[in-house]
């Protein structure tokens, strides 16, 4: 991906990528905090579409690049939302907690555990409906009870690339749903008691601000028609502002 790649962040909340030009999050408001596993608060540091990410406001592959990294867990509908990254990208990333690690520690607002079938090609993403914020109640009750959930999380954190599905995607990706969600435990999802690590997300912000130092690139004078749907362009000839851009 070179310089000039035109980067869409996809539910960029407290965390969006160094690398995007564009982010769109669909719970960019202080009351959608739990979740957020940083600080909690929505970084607007580029122009921000507020707009669900099943039914994005963007023309089909205006964008060279997609991420979405650690969203597909969160939405009700993964396939859709699949659908459209692979409409509005040529490529992209995709990044969700694999699902035996899940299984152990999870955040409570997840929906899915999250599988890669590798028997397919391209290998397909399997979202399976989870049906209670834990996998086991007693074990999950022991965990916190003991106050071992934290350190648990921790050393599981410390094999981050045992402990996620990352998927780089050209062109499509397959994506399968195994089984439904309950209303009730979605409902109880979006009100979540929210895991913040403020100090975390802000050593993470510092430590990639100096990693990334000389290869992040400027300010991209971006025109608003020119990667919204036809029937959402203004004629005006308005360039992107770093601000909430409200399509609901």
């Amino acid at each position: 991906m070179g310089p000039e790649a035109l980067v869409l962040d996809v539910g960029s909340g407290d965390k969006p990528s160094w690398r995007a030009d564009v982010l769109l999050d669909r719970y960019p408001d202080d009351a959608f905090a739990g979740q957020r596993s940083g600080t909690g608060r929505t970084r607007v540091v580029r122009p921000l579409f507020d707009a669900e990410a099943a039914d994005m406001p963007f023309a089909d592959k205006v964008f060279d690049y997609v991420i979405c990294s650690h969203v597909l867990e969160h939405v009700t509908d993964p396939v859709a939302v699949v659908g459209e990254l692979t409409r509005v990208a040529k490529a992209g990333y995709i990044e969700v907690p694999e699902a035996s690690a899940a299984k152990i520690i999870d955040f409570p607002s997840h929906l899915w555990w999250c599988r890669l079938d590798a028997s397919t090609q391209p290998p397909t993403l399997v979202m399976t409906a989870k049906e209670s914020a834990g996998f086991d109640p007693e074990i999950d009750a022991y965990l916190r009870r003991s106050g071992l959930a934290e350190p648990v999380k921790r050393l599981i954190d410390s094999r981050h690339q045992h402990n996620i599905v990352a998927l780089h995607w050209t062109g499509t990706q397959p994506v399968r749903v195994e089984g439904e969600l309950d209303p009730a435990f979605v409902e109880a999802t979006v009100n979540a008691e929210a895991h913040h690590r403020t100090g975390e997300a802000v050593v993470a912000r510092a430590l990639t601000s100096v990693l990334t130092a000389g290869k992040r690139p400027g300010p991209r004078s971006i025109r608003f028609d020119d990667i919204v749907q036809p029937e959402l362009r203004r004629g005006d000839g308005a360039l992107l502002e770093p601000r909430i851009y409200r399509m609901r």
